[in-house]
């Protein structure tokens, strides 16, 4: 029984193995034409996704590169504004006196020099009855001493600029992370502002108000404060105004250069000051010499004032110094 058992059982499975190999004999090509079928939407799918990230990824360079050339166009428009203006490294005195922060006109300017000239004249005259006394007194308090004060508020008003703008930009940096538009954070500089900066941006404002727009507003701040600084705050709103971008990191970043620069310009001032020192004795000593002999034995350097020969000396003398005093100085000054 046991053997017989076993040879049905093993009849039994040969058929079943049998039936199984027919089946999947039959069924093969339906079973291959099914997997072939899949495989050929899988890589349709695959080359659809594939077809659609090659277009996203040929728009993000076209984005990218249009935005590139928008700020190369950006910079090339500013850098030629820059230049146009670094043409004139003299300024017109009215916008000499602008800068300085005065509110006189040039007729009112001229009207004050020449009464300070004629009074100082009038002493000096009275006081040596010399003409050419009086009129070297004329033309230094008439012509020289109002342009050099105009000189020194300007660059005084030019420094206090620089000591207060990175701290306005950082005001509206936190001004624009924390929602406010661009330009209710400089209305905020022009009303709670410190001065110079105050001033200037309140400038800004009533540009606005006449109708220009912020990058062109701002770029006319560079024309009242002739600073590398401020054209770097016009260039950066300029290129965002044109080309998109995080304005609140663009002016951080800004404020961070300025300050290094800040930083960078008093390590050389320490640095320079030996040197400075140093000019400022060689320089003063000829006439330290002068006034000392002057005072010791007067008939001895008296001589070069009385003398054409002396008069020859005297004059050659002061343009060497003056080229001296020329090549130091520009060995000691550093452009940043």
């Amino acid at each position: 029984m046991f053997g017989l058992d076993t040879v049905v059982l093993a009849i039994i499975g040969l058929a079943a193995l049998s039936a199984g190999a027919m089946g999947y004999g039959v069924l093969y090509g339906r079973i291959e034409g099914e997997r072939k079928a899949e495989s050929r939407v899988n890589r349709v799918k695959a080359a659809e996704t594939d077809r659609s990230k090659a277009t996203a990824a040929r728009d993000r360079l076209n984005e990218v590169n249009k935005r590139r050339k928008s700020v190369q166009d950006s910079l090339k428009t500013l850098e030629e504004k820059s230049k146009e203006n670094d043409r004139r490294t003299s300024p017109a005195l009215k916008d000499r006196i602008a800068q300085a922060g005065l509110g006189l006109s040039l007729n009112q300017f001229y009207l004050m020099s020449a009464a300070l000239g004629l009074v100082f004249a009038f002493l000096s005259f009275v006081a040596y009855g010399s003409l050419p006394v009086t009129f070297g007194v004329l033309v230094i308090f008439g012509g020289g001493l109002p342009r050099w004060i105009i000189g020194f508020l300007r660059n005084r008003r030019m420094k206090a600029f620089l000591a207060e703008f990175p701290n306005a930009l950082d005001i509206m940096v936190r001004s624009i992370k924390s929602g406010l538009p661009l330009n209710d954070a400089i209305r905020m500089i022009a009303s709670e502002g410190q001065e110079p900066v105050r001033t200037e941006f309140k400038r800004i404002v009533e540009a606005q108000q006449m109708g220009l727009s912020v990058p062109e507003a701002c770029t006319r701040l560079y024309n009242r404060i002739p600073l590398p600084e401020a054209n770097f705050f016009a260039i950066v709103i300029a290129i965002q105004a044109q080309a998109g971008g995080n304005l609140s990191e663009a002016l951080g970043n800004l404020s961070r250069v300025l300050r290094e620069r800040k930083k960078m310009k008093g390590k050389i001032n320490a640095m320079s000051m030996e040197a400075k020192a140093s000019a400022a004795i060689i320089g003063a000593l000829p006439f330290i010499v002068a006034f000392l002999v002057y005072l010791t034995s007067p008939d001895y350097i008296t001589i070069l004032f009385t003398d054409t020969r002396g008069h020859l000396i005297l004059g050659a003398s002061a343009i060497w110094m003056s080229i001296g005093i020329m090549v130091m100085r520009n060995m000691i000054n550093f452009e940043i």
